[in-house]
């Protein structure tokens, strides 16, 4: 059942993001031209020309992100934990691989942070979950790039705990819940980009993880929501806010969350 979830929100996500939308509005407006229909065809790229204006001028994603990214502290209260959680997504598995040398990518704020609050807490243990989203990967996991990493910032190997088998955030939660002596105890501090943090704890919630403190970081709404013109930027901040809130409602639909929007185990 893991892989057909895994496999379904793969293909359901390659329709539904707002990139294939406008693909599909070109294709029929040329099936439309095709079959002589001139003015469906006009309809159809006018609609998919308006909609690239208005996408490339606003922000649309911001108002999707902001009520998931300040759902927590940033700077949240830590004492003593007794792990670090970082989850899989700041690193490029791909290009590390291709390269020989770890590559990040813009969501690198997630092992930064950790590496950081390892430092600041020496006595935790520092744990990265992830492994691939990708389908049919083969190759460097996510796991294996993080390990890299912890040892050119010289984090003794006895601290590190990888898990690199999960594929989204549910498998996440539960493969490393197997991987520690007691996930109830902690405290455990998550670390994760502020967008995904409400999924990211219910789905830790949902696993039998007790004691969480989110750590939000990698911040994408932040600024003000005012017309400038960046497509690719607007287009990926909306894809992204688009993605959460559609991996929200399929993780609740499917009790890999006890919640919606949780504030907590």
């Amino acid at each position: 059942m893991e892989t057909l979830f895994f496999v379904a929100a793969k293909l359901f996500w390659a329709l539904a993001q707002p990139a294939s939308w406008l693909v599909l509005a070109l294709v029929a407006a040329l099936v439309a031209l095709f079959r002589g229909a001139r003015r469906a065809a006009l309809w159809w790229l006018s609609g998919a020309t308006c909609a690239v204006v208005i996408v490339g001028l606003f922000p649309l994603g911001q108002p999707l992100l902001r009520p998931l990214e300040t759902r927590f502290p940033t700077v949240p209260l830590i004492e003593d934990p007794a792990g670090i959680i970082v989850l899989g997504g700041g690193e490029d598995a791909v290009r590390s691989a291709a390269t020989g040398r770890v590559e990040l990518n813009e969501g690198a704020e997630r092992l930064l942070a950790g590496l950081a609050l390892a430092r600041r807490h020496p006595e935790a243990r520092l744990i990265f979950t992830g492994g691939s989203g990708r389908l049919g990967a083969r190759g460097v996991s996510g796991a294996t790039v993080a390990a890299r990493l912890f040892a050119e910032f010289d984090v003794a190997p006895a601290r590190v705990l990888l898990e690199g088998r999960s594929r989204n955030t549910a498998e996440n939660a539960r493969r490393t819940a197997a991987l520690v002596p007691d996930p109830t105890a902690g405290p455990w501090v998550l670390v994760t980009s502020a967008f995904h943090m409400p999924r990211g704890l219910g789905a830790f919630c949902a696993a039998g993880w007790e004691n969480l403190v989110p750590y939000p970081v990698d911040h994408r709404a932040a600024g003000p929501f005012g017309p400038e013109w960046d497509l690719a930027g607007h287009l990926a901040q909306l894809d992204t806010g688009l993605r959460e809130w559609i991996g929200l409602l399929a993780y609740r639909a499917t009790g890999r969350t006890d919640a919606l929007l949780p504030d907590g185990c």
